[in-house]
């Protein structure tokens, strides 16, 4: 029942709703820590219940990068909540946002669920699609929906009422990035109508040892493209542990070539934050 920070997508993190991914992506945080499974609470109106009671005593300035006027939750930090709704009270979950005058609730997905789309949160609900080029998502994120299908998704659940914003992450720097978000960029170009209200945050790669060696045992591909020492460097995470990431000075240098190939072609798309 712990209300982390974030400060980044959201302004906290809520209690589990549930805890692990039936997807089996490569790169996926939360495969360090549970490698197989889900685990679903039971007691969500005690979570609910916890993040009522934060929420009305919060210390957040408003307006900030997360909302102008809402305090903000990632309700799906160590799940992917779209793909596992069925298993939810999430009409239950959606309603006590929907209905609350401060909180605000968000996830990130990787899965079209148009079954979400028969519900209308009336701006409350922020789900984030994740996007990387199509090459990248078919080798490290098996079964997971089409990336031209979530960006299809994104004027469909704004028509329904959702606030939806893009989420890249995670960037992956291979020989030819930058022509696969070149294309990927004219995609969103060409499908997003409501470039007026869809903003994005960016998070470049960061991998973790344990997930590497757990991926080379376990004959899961991707390590060609997630693990490259010659240009990655060590990194102590605040939450999963040993990890490597770009190397400082390279890093900068990507993301000025990753933001000026964007803004080129996306410029409508604000970036919140990017790192």
């Amino acid at each position: 029942m712990i209300i982390r920070p974030s400060g980044r997508s959201t302004d906290f993190i809520s209690p589990s709703f549930g805890y692990g991914c039936l997807y089996n992506c490569s790169y996926c945080y939360m495969k360090r820590h549970k490698p197989k499974g889900l685990d679903i609470a039971k007691n969500t109106m005690d979570i609910l219940t916890e993040i009522n009671n934060h929420c009305m005593f919060a210390d957040v300035d408003k307006p900030n990068q997360t909302h102008a006027d809402y305090t903000t939750y990632d309700i799906s930090c160590n799940e992917d909540f779209a793909l596992h709704a069925k298993y939810h009270e999430w009409e239950k979950i959606f309603d006590f946002f929907k209905e609350h005058p401060v909180a605000m609730g968000s996830f990130a997905t990787k899965y079209v669920n148009p079954e979400l789309t028969s519900y209308n949160p009336e701006g409350k609900i922020r789900i984030r699609f994740s996007l990387m080029p199509q090459s990248m998502s078919d080798e490290l994120e098996p079964n997971t929906s089409k990336i031209i299908d979530r960006i299809k998704a994104i004027d469909a659940f704004i028509d329904a009422g959702y606030d939806v914003h893009i989420n890249f992450s995670p960037v992956i720097v291979t020989c030819n990035w930058l022509e696969e978000y070149e294309y990927l960029f004219h995609m969103v170009n060409d499908y997003v109508d409501y470039k007026n209200v869809v903003k994005a945050e960016v998070i470049f790669l960061t991998h973790n040892e344990y997930k590497h060696h757990y991926n080379l045992t376990n004959d899961i591909s991707g390590e060609n493209l997630l693990w490259n020492p010659e240009i990655q460097e060590d990194k102590v995470s605040q939450y999963g542990g040993k990890n490597i990431r770009y190397k400082h000075n390279l890093k900068a240098q990507y993301i000025n070539e990753w933001t000026k190939l964007h803004d080129n072609i996306i410029s409508w798309n604000t970036i919140r934050y990017i790192f």
